[in-house]
C-alpha cells in the first residue's frame, strides 16, 4: 500500500476528502492517504510541497502559479474548485475604518507573502485603482488566528479571508465584514511534486478517480448542510448559500484559464513574465 501525504485547508471546501478517507475509499484502492491541514493556507503548503513534507495539496490556483515561477518543483493536475473564491474584506468590530476607500494606504495582514490574502490584498487594489506601491503595507500574521490578533491589538488594518470561514468571527463580534472580492479565476487547484507525478502516476489517477466521484456527488448527499454547519460552526443559512455558489471540477485546468491568472500577476508585478503552460501544468 503507497502511503501519500496530501495537505489542504480545514475549510469546508475540503470535507469530500475527510469523507472518503472515513469510508475507506483510498485505503480499499491501496492508497494510504495521510491528510494534514495547513492553517497558513496557500504559502505554507507551497513550503511543504518544496520540502517534500507533502505530495499533494488542494491549494489556491495564483497561489501555486506564482511558486511554481519561482522555483517550486511542482505541477498543476486539475481544478479542484472551479467556481471563484469570494474573499471578505474584514477590519476589528470597532475599527475606524467603514469602507474600502478608508484602508487605502493603511496595514493589510497576511498568512505569509505568496498567500492568498498576499496576493488577493493586490487584487483589491487594482480593483480600486490604489497606488501598488504606495497603498500597500503588510503584516505577517502566520493564519486566521494571528488575523484576529493582529487586528484587535492594531497590529494591521484589514484582512482577506475567504467569506464564509470567517463569518462567525463576525458574527462574534470579532470582526466586522465591509466587503466581498471574489478571485476572477477558478480557486482552488490540486498539485503535486514532480517527481512524485513521474514514480507514481497511477497511484495520483487513483486518488484523482475517487475525490473526482465524491466531489460529483457532493451536493446530493442527505442532509450535507447541516453536517457541514455542524461541522465548521457556521450557520445553516450561510452553509446554504456557500453550497449554491461554489462548483467543484473533475477536468484539467486550461490553457486560457492558465494564461488569464498569469497575465493577471504580471499586470501587479507579482511574477516577471508569463510561462508556458507545459511549465505549469501536466496533463494526466
Amino acid at each position: 500500500m503507497k502511503t501519500v501525504h496530501i495537505g489542504g485547508v480545514p475549510e469546508h471546501f475540503n470535507l469530500a476528502w475527510y469523507l472518503g478517507l472515513k469510508k475507506g475509499d483510498y485505503k480499499k484502492a491501496g492508497v494510504n492517504l495521510r491528510w494534514k491541514d495547513y492553517h497558513g493556507g496557500t504559502g505554507q503548503m507551497n513550503q511543504a510541497l518544496r520540502h517534500k513534507e507533502i505530495d499533494l495539496a488542494v491549494i489556491l490556483t495564483e497561489g501555486i502559479i506564482k511558486d511554481i515561477t519561482e522555483g517550486n518543483p511542482s505541477k498543476i493536475v486539475q481544478v479542484f474548485v472551479k467556481s471563484p473564491l469570494i474573499w471578505g474584506i474584514h477590519v476589528a468590530k470597532h475599527s475606524k475604518f467603514k469602507t474600502i476607500s478608508d484602508i487605502k494606504g493603511t496595514k493589510a495582514a497576511i498568512s505569509r507573502y505568496g498567500s492568498g490574502s498576499h496576493l488577493m490584498a493586490y487584487i483589491n487594489a487594482k480593483k480600486n485603482k490604489w497606488n501598488l506601491e504606495k497603498d500597500l503595507n503588510f503584516e505577517v500574521v502566520k493564519n486566521l488566528d494571528g488575523a484576529v490578533e493582529a487586528l484587535t491589538y492594531k497590529n494591521a488594518d484589514y484582512f482577506l479571508w475567504e467569506k464564509f470561514t470567517t463569518k462567525p468571527i463576525v458574527d462574534k463580534g470579532i470582526f466586522r465584514h465591509i466587503e466581498d472580492c471574489p478571485t476572477p479565476w477558478p480557486c482552488f487547484v490540486i498539485a503535486a511534486r514532480e517527481t512524485f507525478i513521474e514514480q507514481h502516476g497511477d497511484v495520483l489517477k487513483t486518488i484523482l478517480k475517487i475525490i473526482n466521484q465524491q466531489t460529483n456527488q457532493f451536493k446530493n448527499i442527505p442532509n450535507i448542510d447541516y453536517s457541514i454547519a455542524t461541522r465548521y460552526n457556521q450557520k445553516l443559512e450561510d452553509v446554504q448559500q456557500w453550497l449554491r455558489l461554489t462548483e467543484w471540477s473533475q477536468t484539467t485546468i486550461t490553457e486560457r484559464t492558465i494564461n488569464d491568472v498569469q497575465e493577471q500577476l504580471v499586470s501587479l508585478g507579482i511574477i516577471q513574465h508569463k510561462y508556458e503552460y507545459s511549465d505549469l501544468v501536466v496533463k494526466l
